[in-house]
């Protein structure tokens, strides 16, 4: 699981250099730090979507459908969090050379490098034993698989193929089927359902336009970590450019899909947001073609994050109220 680009591997600009008299941040703020808490944020929040999209025409109480749903949001979090730390620790050496990533933890040696490899271990089993005991085994393996993909394929890629972008992609997309198997009836069955793929869909989609334009706008950062990303590659931009379009088209059917396999769930509330949504981030992909300019990419990464939350929002709200009303 990364990059909020890949939902996982979206790293902040370093912060700016404090004065003499800034207090450096204590050991469990930096143990915290290594977890990438926006990006487990994130993890969390699609996941407990994934939930609410399975669970609300569930017959079942509240208090247990709560019960479900906290052990979800919590066995994810933890799991996502371990998966980061574990992240930190294999790439501690590059991000000692990248302006955006030099101010971390174990760069800056306030950690050692063994606890935070036992930290991310130690939360990544516990989060897919709480998801085990009482979600159940399929989000469980889910989480572990996104955990795998994360650590042991995409992390070793990036140095090596562009193509790593959509193989992190994968983990950054399975964490609604965490939720949507843990809020189903009928645990590994409901993978099977069209309503959980087309939000594995909607996260796979918006990924790759949303990683590229981060990408872009920190090529050089990525160049002296050695990271073969499409943009490091394609110095004249018109690969990325071309890719941003396509992806960025795609999203727009990709973000009407939930709506079109889940009419008892969704209706014209969310299709219309999501089209009017989708059309507007299309069209700050296509000023990313026409100008090939970091300013146009910045915009587009806002626009990702704003468009994704919105359409999540709408989505959770509509399913909540029609399942109230039903």
């Amino acid at each position: 699981m990364e990059e909020t680009a890949t939902i996982l591997d979206l790293h902040s600009p370093a912060p700016a250099h404090g004065s003499a008299r800034a207090v450096a941040p204590t050991k469990i703020a930096s143990f915290i730090e290594t977890t990438k808490p926006g990006i487990t944020k994130l993890v969390t929040i699609t996941s407990l979507v994934g939930f609410v999209m399975a669970a609300a025409l569930r017959a079942k109480s509240v208090w247990e459908l709560a019960v479900l749903g906290i052990a979800c949001g919590v066995g994810t979090a933890l799991s996502a969090a371990g998966a980061n730390a574990i992240n930190q620790y294999m790439e501690r050496e590059r991000d000692a050379v990248m302006p955006r990533t030099v101010r971390r933890p174990l760069p800056q040696g306030r950690l050692s490098p063994g606890s935070v490899l036992a930290l991310g271990v130690f939360l990544g089993v516990a989060g897919c034993g709480i998801l085990w005991l009482m979600n159940g085994s399929a989000p469980a393996l889910i989480s572990l698989a996104c955990i795998v993909s994360y650590i042991a394929m995409y992390t070793p890629m990036k140095t090596r193929t562009s193509l790593s972008t959509f193989m992190g992609a994968v983990p950054g997309a399975l964490p609604p089927l965490i939720g949507w198997t843990a809020g189903g009836v009928d645990g590994w069955q409901s993978l099977r359902d069209p309503g959980g793929l087309s939000l594995f869909i909607l996260m796979f989609v918006w990924q790759i336009p949303h990683f590229l334009a981060i990408a872009w706008m920190y090529k050089d950062d990525y160049a002296k970590g050695g990271y073969v990303v499409l943009p490091v590659i394609d110095p004249a931009g018109g690969w990325t450019a071309a890719t941003i379009g396509l992806w960025s088209a795609a999203l727009i059917p990709a973000t009407l899909l939930p709506a079109i396999v889940m009419p008892d769930r969704l209706g014209v509330p969310y299709l219309s947001l999501a089209a009017v949504s989708g059309v507007a981030f299309f069209l700050l992909g296509v000023r990313v073609i026409r100008t090939r300019g970091r300013r146009e990419a910045r915009h587009l990464f806002f626009g990702s994050i704003i468009h994704l939350p919105l359409i999540l929002v709408a989505m959770t709200c509509e399913t909540l109220v029609r399942s109230l009303l039903a």
